[in-house]
């Protein structure tokens, strides 16, 4: 029968800790950019016409939907 032991380092752990900040603050970041370049479409799908959205199967109610579409789980 074999044994095996897996030990996981102090060394490893601090440095986990000590780089979770920088971790969330990267996703932070990563977050609002995908969020500024989702508002400019909301905002340039709000300048066309009805008949401009009609002609993209889109109504201006369902435009914010339409836009986070892969967030909201639709």
């Amino acid at each position: 029968m074999a044994h095996t032991a897996h030990h996981t380092g102090f060394g490893a752990s601090v440095l986990h800790v000590l780089a979770a900040p920088f971790v969330a603050l990267g996703r932070g970041m990563v977050a609002l950019g995908e969020a500024s370049s989702r508002q400019k479409r909301v905002t340039y799908l709000n300048s066309l016409t009805d008949n401009e959205l009609a002609e993209m199967g889109l109504r201006r109610e369902d435009i914010v939907l339409y836009v986070f579409r892969d967030c909201a789980g639709y």
